[in-house]
């Protein structure tokens, strides 16, 4: 069977681009507010670490800690992992920034290993939800947790004034992913049947979805639509910033070129490929 999206070869890439910039920061930098809320440089890192320490102890280890309470719903299970967030970076603001860059590099490799042990399309612990999937495979979980270390990453390099992760290698898999949470997105959008959405990512890692409306339910489709009820098109500096709340729904408008049924196109703007 082919893995619908490859991402697993490129968390090393991912891993050494992070330890050299981390590496590289200054005191003030660490320091240096961020995209993310209210979290700094120094915060990102620090849910960086989570996420590889997590699920080494949840899904490696099979230990929870304390048992999840209250994730049956999205609401819920946002809510749950919200408040893991913020113990955590609470707590590691007490750690320095090398103790953190030593731990991220160890545990990186752990987590590497973990994921590379998982079969692609066995039933993965938790679904991935902004897809609107209550069960996912693995495949599409390791393609999450790739966009979860990819834009925190980009979080730190937007904030730090420092380029990168924008090369095709790294950036389209990333948008793929993203674009899973295209027909979730409209699922409360009625249309006429035969209605369709094409939606274009510009730049070098950028690509073309299309999606279309048939017996109450938009789906994907292969084959080119000649005609579309709505065109979007945005930019890749853009579109990774919309899907993760980086950049409001206001502004990404302003940036974006709509045609067609303009409204129908603007939908796109509720789109979120985290948990939030």
């Amino acid at each position: 069977m082919i893995i619908p999206i490859k991402t697993i070869h490129l968390f090393q890439i991912l891993d050494q681009k992070l330890i050299e910039l981390l590496n590289s920061l200054t005191s003030e930098d660490w320091a240096r507010p961020t995209m993310a809320g209210q979290w700094t440089v120094k915060d990102i890192a620090a849910h960086l670490l989570d996420g590889n320490l997590r699920t080494l102890s949840m899904l490696r280890d099979k230990f929870y800690g304390e048992k999840p309470e209250g994730v049956d719903t999205y609401h819920g299970m946002v809510a749950y992992l919200n408040r893991l967030n913020a113990d955590w970076v609470r707590a590691y603001k007490r750690v320095s920034p090398k103790v953190l860059v030593d731990m991220l590099a160890s545990s990186g490799e752990e987590y590497r290993q973990y994921l590379v042990l998982l079969n692609p399309f066995e039933k993965a612990e938790w679904a991935v939800a902004w897809a609107g999937e209550t069960e996912s495979e693995n495949w599409f979980h390791i393609a999450r947790e790739y966009t979860e270390k990819w834009h925190h990453q980009k979080q730190i390099r937007e904030a730090v004034g420092v380029g990168g992760l924008m090369e095709r290698e790294l950036y389209f898999p990333l948008i793929q992913t993203f674009m899973m949470a295209l027909p979730h997105t409209y699922r409360n959008v009625k249309a006429s049947n035969g209605s369709s959405i094409e939606v274009v990512i510009t730049g070098d890692g950028g690509g073309k979805w299309e999606i279309e409306y048939a017996k109450q339910n938009w789906k994907f489709v292969e084959n080119k639509i000649s005609n579309p009820s709505a065109q979007v098109e945005i930019r890749q500096e853009d579109a990774w910033k919309l899907f993760t709340k980086g950049l409001s729904q206001e502004e990404a408008e302003k940036r974006i070129n709509f045609k067609g049924n303009v409204e129908l196109g603007k939908e796109i703007l509720k789109m979120v490929a985290v948990m939030a």
